[in-house]
Order: C-alpha cells, then sequence, then structure tokens
C-alpha cells in the first residue's frame, strides 16, 4: 500500500507540474485552448510514451500498465479523473446562463437539436461503414461515437465571442443557447448508450422496447431531477446561507453534486448527469458565483489531472489502422455541425453569413467529448483505437474552430431581419466620473454597498481590459463594468430603481468625502499663511 501511494503521489505531482508549464506554453506562445496542451502533456508522459521507462528508485515505470485492465492507468489515478469530471460538470453546469437560453430558446433549441441529430447520424454512420465488426447502427461501438459527434466545447467559443465583443450578439447568444442544449442532449444520449451497454453485457436482448425503456428513464431522471432541483435550489441557497462562510457554502454545494452524481450511477446512469444537474439547479441562486469563485482552486488543480489522463489513453500504435477513418469520422463530425446547425440558423431570421458563424462556433470539442470517450473506453463499448481517434477529432475541430470563427465575424450583420422579441432589453445607464483612480474607487465603494445589503458580488475573469462584476441576489442580477472613466450599469427594468439609488447613496459619500477634503485643504492653507505672516520677517542674520 506504501508503495502503491508513493507511486500515486509521484504520478499527481508530475501531471500537475507538467500539465501547467505546457499547458501555459500552448495558451501564452501558440495561441492555442490550455486544454490541447494538457491533453499533449498526457500522451507525451503516458505509459505509451515516456511513462514506460523505469525509473530505479520505484523498480518500475511511473506509469505501469495494470495487468487485466481495459485502462492503460491505475485504479487510483482514474478514480482522480473522475472526481474531477464531476467538479469540471458540476461548475459546468453553474456557469449555465438559464435566462440566457429560455430568452432565446427557439433559435437555440433549434441549433442545438439540428447539430445533434445530424452529428449523431453523422458519426454513427461513418462508423458502422468503416470499423469492422460494428454490424448495424444500434451497435454500442456505433452509438458512443455518435454521441461524441454530437458534444459542443463552449469555452472555447465563449471565450472568442468575448473578446470579439460578440457574447451579446444574436449569433453569441444563439450559441451559447444551442450548446447548453447540446451538454443536456449530449449527456442524456450518454446515459442510454451506458445504459444499452450495461444490458448489452448482462446478456440481454436489445429491442426497441428496452432501448426506449432505458431512453425513458434516463430522459425521466434526468426531467425530474432537474425541475425538482431548479424549484427547490432558493431553498438550499437560503440553508447554505446558514453556514455564513463562504467556503463553508462552497463545499457543501460540492458534497451536493458528489451525492446527487453517486444517485445517477446507482440509478443506471452516468455520475456527470447528476454533477451537471446540481450545477444547473443552483445557476439561478445568487450563490452561484461565489461557488465557482471559491472552487477555483480545486478546479485549477483536478481539471488538468483530467484532460492529463485523458491524454494517458491515447495508443498511437493502436491508431494506425484506424487514421483514414479518424480522419473521415473528423470530416463528418464538422459537417455534422456546420450543416446541422447552420440550417436551423436560416430559417429562425440569420442570413448565410450568421448561420455560418453559428456552425462555427459549434465546432469546437472539450471536455464532454473527454467524458464520453472515457465512459465508452472503461465500459469495453470502445477501444484504445476509436479512444485515439476521439482524441483525433477534438484536436482537429478545436484547433481550426477559433480561427474560422473570427474569420467569420469580419463581414456585417448576420441576421435578415431583427429577432424582435426574443430579448429582454435591459436597462442601461453609465456614471461618468474624471479619473480611472476616481472609478475604481467608486466601484470598490458600490462594491461593499451591495455586500453590505447581503448581495453576492463576482469579478468575471474576462481576457480584455474592461472588469466585470456580477453582482446578484435571489431574482436580481446586476451586471456592472469599467470602461475607462465610466461605470456602466445593465439589469432589468424593474431593478432600475435600486440601482439608482445605490448609486446615487455612493455619489453623495463621495461629495461629502471630497467637501472634507477641500476644508482640510483650506485649513491648511489659511494656517500656512499665518504662519508665513507671523514669521515671513524674521532674517537670519
Amino acid at each position: 500500500m506504501t508503495h502503491q501511494m508513493t507511486r500515486l503521489v509521484l504520478q499527481l505531482a508530475v501531471i500537475v507540474i507538467a500539465a501547467k508549464i505546457v499547458g501555459q506554453i500552448f495558451e501564452r506562445y501558440l495561441k492555442q485552448p490550455r486544454v490541447l496542451g494538457e491533453l499533449a502533456t498526457g500522451i507525451l508522459i503516458g505509459p505509451y510514451m515516456l511513462g514506460q521507462f523505469a525509473i530505479p528508485f520505484l523498480n518500475g515505470p511511473l506509469f505501469p500498465i495494470p495487468a487485466g485492465s481495459p485502462l492503460p492507468i491505475s485504479p487510483e489515478l482514474y478514480g482522480f479523473a473522475v472526481i474531477a469530471s464531476i467538479i469540471l460538470l458540476f461548475l459546468a453546469g453553474l456557469e449555465t446562463d438559464l435566462s440566457t437560453f429560455l430568452r432565446f430558446a427557439v433559435a437555440g433549441t433549434a441549433v442545438g437539436v439540428g447539430g445533434v441529430i445530424l452529428s449523431f447520424f453523422i458519426g454513427a454512420t461513418v462508423t458502422w461503414i468503416f470499423v469492422p465488426g460494428v454490424p448495424s447502427l444500434f451497435h454500442p461501438t456505433a452509438l458512443f461515437m455518435g454521441t461524441l459527434a454530437t458534444a459542443t466545447s463552449v469555452g472555447i467559443t465563449a471565450r472568442i465571442l468575448s473578446e470579439k465583443k460578440k457574447m451579446s450578439s444574436p449569433e453569441g447568444v444563439t450559441i451559447l443557447a444551442g450548446a447548453v442544449l447540446d451538454d443536456v442532449v449530449g449527456i442524456v444520449i450518454l446515459a442510454v448508450v451506458v445504459g444499452i451497454v450495461k444490458v448489452g453485457q448482462a446478456g440481454g436482448s436489445l429491442d426497441w422496447g428496452r432501448i426506449g425503456l432505458i431512453a425513458g428513464k434516463a430522459f425521466g431522471f434526468w426531467l425530474i431531477c432537474t425541475v425538482v432541483g431548479i424549484l427547490i435550489a432558493p431553498r438550499i441557497s437560503r440553508s447554505l446561507k446558514w453556514f455564513k462562510k463562504a467556503d463553508t457554502i462552497a463545499g457543501m454545494s460540492l458534497g451536493i453534486a458528489l451525492v446527487l452524481a453517486g444517485l445517477s450511477e446507482m440509478a443506471g446512469l452516468a455520475m456527470i448527469i447528476g454533477a451537471y444537474i446540481t450545477g444547473l439547479s443552483l445557476s439561478r441562486t445568487d450563490i452561484a458565483s461565489m461557488i465557482e469563485e471559491k472552487l477555483t482552486g480545486i478546479y485549477d488543480f483536478f481539471v488538468p489531472i483530467f484532460f492529463c489522463v485523458m491524454g494517458m489513453m491515447v495508443n498511437f500504435k493502436a491508431m494506425q489502422g484506424v487514421v483514414g477513418f479518424g480522419l473521415v469520422y473528423t470530416l463528418g463530425a464538422v459537417v455534422g455541425k456546420i450543416l446541422g446547425c447552420g440550417a436551423p440558423a436560416l430559417f429562425m431570421g440569420f442570413n448565410l453569413r450568421g448561420a455560418f458563424r453559428i456552425g462555427a462556433g459549434m465546432l469546437p470539442r472539450g471536455e464532454v467529448t473527454l467524458i464520453v470517450a472515457g465512459v465508452g473506453l472503461s465500459s469495453g463499448a470502445i477501444g484504445q483505437n476509436l479512444f485515439g481517434v476521439a482524441i483525433m477529432t477534438l484536436l482537429i475541430a478545436s484547433v481550426i474552430a477559433p480561427p474560422t470563427l473570427v474569420a467569420s465575424f469580419s463581414g456585417g450583420d448576420g441576421l435578415r431581419k431583427k429577432m424582435a422579441g426574443k430579448a429582454e432589453e435591459l436597462l442601461t445607464f453609465g456614471l461618468d466620473l474624471m479619473s480611472e483612480a476616481m472609478v475604481e474607487f467608486m466601484a470598490s465603494r458600490i462594491q461593499q454597498a451591495f455586500v453590505a445589503e447581503e448581495f453576492f458580488v463576482h469579478r468575471i475573469h474576462s481576457h480584455g481590459s474592461s472588469p466585470i462584476y456580477r453582482i446578484r441576489k435571489d431574482d436580481i442580477f446586476i451586471s456592472m463594468e469599467i470602461r475607462d472613466t465610466t461605470l456602466e450599469f445593465s439589469t432589468a427594468h424593474a431593478n432600475g430603481h435600486l440601482v439608482r439609488l445605490m448609486v446615487m447613496e455612493e455619489i453623495l459619500v463621495m461629495k461629502d468625502l471630497l467637501a472634507s477634503l477641500e476644508q482640510i485643504q483650506s485649513s491648511e492653507k489659511m494656517g500656512s499663511e499665518l504662519l508665513t505672516g507671523l514669521f515671513g520677517g524674521l532674517r537670519p542674520r
């Protein structure tokens, strides 16, 4: 046991250090997402490359391949990856903007459903045609590869939209709403496929009735838990606030996610479903941003381990016979997203330029792809060769998506007609001040004032130069952004009076402070003149 734990500790040390260094290199110098660097790290140090060489003081390699195991890594290390996937999906649920999704529900649903259906069909069909031993579209291998083709990584797209100031554009909002639905449908499909695999492994026969039962069970669990979670989330939030300390609230929330993840697995579904539902339920509460902020350290430690472990499972030797299939599959996955998401957008008021932007924004693959691939590999539904194809698709799609999306926004408007009534207009107003220092001081004062009224204030880590703060309490949502010498506020019209009142109180405090400073300055000036009058005539002899 001591030897195994020593090896595990050293494995984690190498993974964390190497993933941080290589991820930084990819992000800073290669201008690629950090996740690609973490994947590359896992491939490099994994059991099929550098990790296979013996280390003297360990009496063997650092990453030995366990005998008789379907996975090339130890159960202990895979356990860390499972916990990381739960944390990843829990925070992904927290970051989901339900109001945005509902606001553009029609366009987002059409885009998301179109992309899922076409991508799934192309992925499963290509696997059925090109992979030996897959007799039908309903074989677990075909179903897993179809599910892999549906996933979208909204993180890469969201970063590009933020940098291009297109996050609130019709295309940007539709992409985000469609990506949310992609994640939801992809996770439900994963639950169905996992259920089918378990039935097959138990020796049962697969018929349409059984498949329908599995699908109904998965969708029912998802729907019931999501609806109940969203309804009781305010009560959970009030209960968690009893603990007062932010760290305790965040830890309890993660504990709830782990409980629901375990219940999902006991129900025959994937653990990540329960984690995502927990995050999604809490996303509308005022503690969501605070939980996200407090769990950032855990996220930064665990999630690179997940991506690195996924990279360790890539066996290039096993991929030699499926490289051609991998390229065809990747092309199908790209076409499935551009056509599957772009075509419905044409019927939602977008022109060809806007439809292409939406299709390009749905191209990146990321964490959900890896999670689905990991579940498929651990269940035996796909082998290491097809797992490598999944990694190939992720890498190619994630590399070509950013420049494609950036180039697509260089043209004009993407709408044929304005999507009237789709979005609730927000009340936006600004406070002009004299200097950047004054703006920062006033922003700090306003934050303190909202915190004193039991609001939760969270700074969004934006990649631009303008800090953005989310201010939340129950169903009140306020955005505060620093733009040079201006403080800009956005909120619903119903909350406008409250925001103006809070800002006005701080302006009055600021005026009183400036008046006090002027009095002090005036007193100092009078004192200086008096001293000059008393002693100005004195001359040294």
